[in-house]
């Protein structure tokens, strides 16, 4: 039964998606089947060094197809088996591996705050060296986790992301508030920098994909309220006024909110008036000893008297407030210009006959 068992070594089902997949046994039997499928290389590692490598097909595991196995032969087993290492490498392309995190803290030029940067996406991997990436991940990676390698090229990318983008932003080629649209030229910068450090590991990664750099939400306000109030000051000419006009749209929004909010509403709202109000000079009194504007609230409103029961109407009126009669136009004196009660024959001011 072992001897059937290991007759055929090829990668299981539930190692097809696998970049990496390591045969469980050192102890590979001689003359046992190794199939290698058509997207596959599978490489014997001997001391952390490829000591044979086979291309898609089936290959008879001896030293007389691999004459590199016959010094790794085990004489303790009496010759029967090889002792290596057995690596199946996919040469396929990975795509929608997943990135993600913080991504730096980093001063924004324009409004010298600090702010925190993250970054989110998806890349596509591939490998460019299956017996470069065997030997330089061996003892980095750990090869026979589903995802190891996965998981260790996106730790890179955010890493390679991290200086690309630090060095753009701090160069003033790209704005903080902006980066969305130089996505295109961060993309490119990214994956020079990424690749640059994945050749010599035998990676690279064919492009990213659905990626974004986003500001933490609480920097996001404080930037977009920063340029607000830059924008605004930078029209208003000062920060006086813009403090003032700040000031009376508060003002204004406690009183409209007045009669929800209570008198702490209606207090703050008096207090921003207060605050804006320019100095005003003191009402003089006038010689009956009432202030010129008690003398003008005194004055009683216009009226018209209405032509049918004679009741006195405000200004503007159409129709009689007591009996509803229709109020008739104002008519104005022809020769002064006065107004004219309703009935009137002769003007009360010059005197002269109200049709004249």
């Amino acid at each position: 039964m072992a001897w059937f068992e290991r007759e055929f070594i090829a990668v299981p089902e539930d190692g097809k998606n696998r970049m990496v997949y390591k045969w469980p046994d050192v102890n590979i039997r001689r003359f046992s089947r190794a199939i290698v499928n058509a997207d596959e290389i599978a490489l014997f590692v001997k001391t952390g060094k490829v000591v044979a490598a086979l291309g898609p097909g089936r290959h008879r595991i001896d030293a007389q197809e691999l004459p590199v196995l016959g010094a790794l032969v085990d004489a303790v087993s009496g010759g029967n088996f090889y002792r290596a290492e057995l690596y199946f490498v996919s040469t396929r392309e990975f795509p929608g591996i997943k990135f993600g995190g913080r991504l730096a803290d980093i001063m924004d030029p324009v409004s010298e705050q600090v702010v925190t940067l993250r970054a989110f996406g998806e890349f596509a991997l591939t490998v460019r060296d299956p017996a470069e990436l065997i030997t330089s991940l061996v003892g980095t990676a750990d090869l026979a986790s589903p995802t190891g390698v996965q998981t260790w090229s996106s730790d890179l990318l955010l890493k390679a992301m991290r200086v690309a983008v630090t060095q753009g932003i701090s160069g003033g080629e790209w704005p903080i508030l902006g980066l969305p649209a130089h996505l295109r030229s961060i993309e490119d910068a990214v994956l020079r920098q990424t690749n640059l450090t994945l050749y010599e590991y035998g990676l690279r990664i064919a492009r990213l994909g659905n990626f974004d750099i986003t500001l933490a939400p609480e920097d996001a306000d404080r930037l977009k309220r920063l340029a607000k109030d830059i924008t605004y000051i930078r029209m208003t000419g000062d920060f006086q006024r813009y403090a003032a006009g700040e000031l009376a749209l508060g003002a204004s929004a406690g009183l409209a909110h007045a009669g929800d909010a209570g008198g702490s509403g209606l207090l703050g709202a008096a207090l921003g008036f207060n605050a804006i109000q320019p100095h005003t000079a003191v009402p003089q009194a006038t010689a009956g000893g009432a202030t010129a504007d008690e003398g003008q609230r005194s004055l009683p409103a216009a009226q018209q008297n209405c032509g049918s029961c004679g009741t006195g109407n405000p200004a503007g009126a159409r129709f009689c407030m007591s009996c509803g009669t229709k109020l008739s136009e104002q008519r104005h004196c022809g020769s002064c210009g006065s107004e004219l009660s309703a009935g009137a024959r002769f003007c009360n001011s010059c005197g002269a006959p109200a049709g004249g």
